[in-house]
């Protein structure tokens, strides 16, 4: 059901096929913004956990001290002369860090067009003794065993700062020298921050939560969860920092995995105007998987700070819009989710592997004799290669089972067939998982074995590049089973070594490529889908037979399915990976729906022309601005600063106060209705009471309101259908409620009832249709809040100061009234004039006579006029200025009329 409330792109991979497209895109794209005078900088920022550097540091004394003499010298002059002992001198050296090849190859790929930051932490400090080899890096930011490091608190200021001209110094060996500068920027952590972090919250709650991994002892997961994310949300701090202190206007931000997934609300909040993108790696889960984490909501909000999420797959990217709108309450927009009004989009493209590079590796000389070795020392059998990192979820368990059950199910492969199966140490030590693939290797060569033949052999040892190349050169079958895995890099290395096998010259083998069999859950399943063997790692059976499918596969078939996974692999590489996110992020510069600041109330300037104005109106929507959303409407009550506020500001004769809601007139008149000389708008501006009266005008008695009763069946049909909704009838409107309903379910029912009225009842009936939070209502179309404020400005012309505040789509329309009030620049200095409003010559009806209206000048200044949206300050909206909570709304008002907000019953007064 995660497909209802979904807007984004559909399940199969966008079509980004051509390079060249790409990059002629993404320069169209740059000239049309410079063309509008949109700000580039040419460079782009990347956000990753690990610097691709080893940093190691040598110290050494300035000189070796003597055994001092006995001096006969006060103890104060024995302390000098350790104070003035010489400093030691250091020095540092850098080396390339293994690991994440695909995504810095994507990174360098776009040096050839921009200038580009890597901002990333410096890793474990290793120390590096005089004279000594720089230390081995088993990948990831962790020391070789034995090798020691140098903890953080113990570098000095000197060190440090010498580190950072170090990174920025430094040139990767392998990159072309005539490229624009890849500057790297470190990440200073404090090693609890650091380990709270990685070794903490990444590898013990979100890297098993998105690999389908819950955990098992829930009541220490979350006595631990704590400490953990304050140190996760520490380090992301650290990292929005450290973008801020170097951004230039224009720059490009890409966050890169699920390492930093606080990080793009945590930039935003420094650079509000920042283009950011989020990449995560990991596979993401469904929602009823990613509820069950306690900071759920933080990480979703973490996330949503960027203005372009992007994910491996359709399916990560569908199950990421269904938790937001399921655990966050937000609402699905075309391509993405709507967060406070601010569209964030959502999209998928799997991350490649740097194809031409792959190729020349696979080609060095060094492979060549291991390849031969291999051939003589398994001559006669079909070998069958796997290599994965020992972890649960990589599938090495089912694997081993599946090759069991080949044995089992086709004897004939007894003795013909060998398993070489290679794992390297993962990201969290499992003597557990080792302990059982151990007895199953054991098993299997015990039973399925003799003296002279070993079906398994299973190597728990990192391997050379030459030694891998060679094992998947030779391969006659790979064996790639995970049961949840981001992006899998073996499998596109395996297809372009086997494309060495059937063209490549001057090789020890000649015969047709071997076929891939693949999980289909991995990230990049999908993108191989036509060319391999995928199966399901839990049907043993269905293994089985693919392997046996793959090993007895013609040769014609072969070549079939290698081209179409050669042609995708060597076309769906990192560098357009990394490209299509570079225009993906161009896409969403100023579009629609994307983050603009809109700035914070400036109380100063507000107070200040409040106190000059000798008549001043103000214009209140009532839900989400006077009083917070709540699920039950009856619950929605006004807080005593609220009714504070409201009656001081009506008793100043200067004042003219109106609360125009969406609310019907019994629920104002129950809760606000003691308050006499404030006017009210009900029902989006069908009934109004000015203030002083307790009679409502009726706007809609002259329409034709015979539609209520078509539109109230109609909502009756999806009431039925959609359990938690209801329908709210209203002497104007009609509004159904779906709040308390599934969110993804109620959703999509709202759209096919949209659907349905847009195209039924709309065209016939005087009516418009307003989707609203979590509710649809129909209302006339002559009456609504934008008509009900032209009718306030129209009756006070001599208004001096105007504040108007809303939250939501309806107050738009208010907002949209007042823009005539700030007349372009090329009109300024013009008199503003005024039309007769539909609801003032509605109001004159009702009277029984009909007078003609005259258009009326108002002489207000621009910045007099404070249209004030309740919400993010990237809200797309029409008002000028921003709160963020309608608690802020209240303490504005009560600043003007010299009042401090009334603690609330359950709140401490001291606060």
């Amino acid at each position: 059901m995660d497909s209802f409330a979904t807007g984004i792109a559909g399940p199969h991979p966008p079509k980004h096929g051509d390079p060249a497209a790409v990059r002629a895109a993404i320069e169209r794209l740059e000239a049309d913004h410079r063309a509008k005078g949109t700000v580039l900088s040419g460079r782009i920022i990347h956000l990753c956990h690990y610097l691709p550097i080893v940093a190691s540091l040598q110290r050494t004394p300035s000189d070796i001290p003597s055994p001092p003499k006995t001096p006969d010298a006060q103890p104060v002059d024995v302390q000098k002369l350790q104070s003035t002992k010489s400093p030691a001198s250091f020095e540092w050296s850098l080396t390339p860090r293994r690991g994440h090849t695909a995504m810095h190859s994507g990174v360098r790929s776009l040096s050839s067009t921009y200038e580009q930051i890597i901002v990333a932490y410096t890793g474990d400090v290793h120390a590096h003794a005089p004279g000594s080899s720089s230390p081995s890096v088993v990948g990831g930011g962790g020391a070789a065993p034995g090798v020691e490091t140098i903890p953080f608190n113990k570098l000095t200021d000197a060190e440090k700062e010498a580190l950072v001209k170090e990174t920025a110094n430094y040139k990767d060996p392998s990159a072309d020298p005539t490229l624009k500068s890849l500057t790297y920027v470190p990440v200073f952590l404090d090693d609890k921050v650091a380990r709270g972090h990685y070794d903490g919250y990444c590898k013990n709650t979100l890297w098993p939560l998105f690999h389908y991994l819950l955990w098992q002892d829930v009541a220490t997961e979350i006595t631990s969860h704590e400490g953990e994310f304050n140190a996760y949300l520490a380090a992301n701090e650290a990292f929005a920092a450290k973008v801020a202190e170097i951004y230039q206007p224009g720059d490009l931000i890409w966050v890169q995995d699920y390492h930093l997934l606080l990080a793009p609300k945590l930039i935003r909040n420094h650079i509000a105007e920042a283009h950011i993108g989020l990449f995560v790696h990991t596979p993401f889960p469904s929602s009823e998987v990613f509820r069950c984490l306690p900071k759920r909501k933080e990480i979703l909000d973490g996330m949503l700070g960027a203005n372009l999420v992007c994910f491996q797959t359709y399916s990560y990217s569908r199950h990421f819009a269904s938790s937001c709108v399921r655990v966050c309450g937000y609402e699905s927009a075309p391509n993405g989710v709507d967060v406070a009004g601010q569209v964030v989009s959502i999209t998928h493209c799997p991350v490649g592997v740097d194809a031409p590079r792959v190729e020349l590796d696979a080609q060095r000389s060094g492979i060549k004799p291991k390849i031969d070795a291999l051939k003589a020392l398994y001559q006669g059998k079909k070998i069958i290669v796997g290599r994965d990192k020992l972890d649960t979820v990589k599938g090495v368990v089912q694997k081993l089972k599946a090759f069991e059950k080949l044995l089992i199910d086709f004897p004939e492969w007894r003795g013909n067939v060998v398993m070489i199966q290679v794992t390297s140490p993962a990201l969290t030590d499992s003597p557990k998982l080792e302990r059982q693939v151990s007895e199953l290797v054991a098993h299997i060569n015990g039973e399925y074995g003799s003296l002279d033949f070993i079906p398994v052999h299973h190597y728990h040892q990192h391997i050379k590049k030459d030694e891998f190349y060679a094992l998947l050169t030779v391969a006659d079958l790979a064996l790639i089973t995970p049961l949840r895995d981001g992006m899998n890099t073996t499998s596109m290395e395996f297809v372009i070594c086997q494309n060495q096998v059937a063209h490549g010259k001057d090789f020890p083998l000649s015969r047709a490529p071997s076929p891939l069999v693949m999980s289909e859950f991995m990230g990049i399943s999908s993108t191989l889908a036509d060319g391999s063997l995928q199966i399901n790692p839990w049907n043993l059976g269905d293994v089985a037979a693919q392997i046996n499918r793959g090993l007895t596969m013609s040769d014609e078939e072969k070549y079939q399915r290698q081209e179409k996974l050669y042609k995708v692999v060597t076309t769906h590489t990192s560098s357009l990976w990394a490209s299509v996110l570079v225009k993906s992020l161009l896409e969403k510069i100023n579009s629609e729906g994307s983050a603009h600041q809109t700035p914070f109330l400036e109380r100063e300037l507000l107070v200040s022309k409040y106190q000059k104005a000798k008549k001043r109106l103000f214009m209140f929507d009532y839900d989400g601005t006077l009083t917070p959303i709540v699920k039950v409407p009856s619950a929605a009550v006004p807080s005593k600063s609220t009714l504070l506020a409201l009656s001081k500001l009506a008793e100043d004769p200067k004042n003219v106060v109106y609360i125009i809601s969406g609310r019907d007139s019994p629920f104002l008149i129950q809760h606000l209705g003691h308050l006499s000389k404030v006017g009210f708008s009900a029902e989006h501006g069908c009934f109004v009471r000015i203030p002083g009266s307790s009679e409502w005008s009726n706007l809609t008695k002259t329409l034709d309101m015979s539609w209520m009763s078509e539109v109230e069946g109609i909502f009756k049909y999806y009431t039925e259908r959609t359990t938690g909704s209801f329908i709210e009838r209203k002497q104007s409107s009609v509004t159904w409620h779906y709040r308390a309903s599934d969110p993804e379910w109620g959703n999509f029912q709202c759209k096919q009832c949209l659907d349905l009225l847009e195209t039924n009842l709309v065209p016939k009936r005087p009516i418009e249709v307003l989707v609203g939070k979590k509710n649809l209502e129909v209302r006339p179309i002559a009456v609504n809040k934008g008509e009900i404020v032209k009718r306030l400005l129209y009756e006070n012309t001599d208004s001096e100061f105007v504040f108007c505040a809303g939250d939501d789509k309806t107050d738009e329309d208010m907002f949209r009234a007042l823009i005539a009030l700030r007349p372009s620049a090329a009109e300024a200095g013009a008199k503003i004039v005024l039309q007769p409003p539909v609801s003032a010559s509605l109001t004159a009806t009702n009277g029984g006579e009909n007078p003609k209206l005259e258009p009326r000048e108002i002489g207000i200044e621009p910045d007099a006029v404070f249209s004030t949206s309740v919400g993010h300050s990237t809200k797309k909206t029409l008002a000028v200025w921003h709160v963020t909570s309608p608690a802020e709304i209240v303490e504005s008002v009560l600043e003007l009329v010299g009042e401090k907000p009334i603690p609330e019953d359950n709140e401490d007064p001291k606060l």
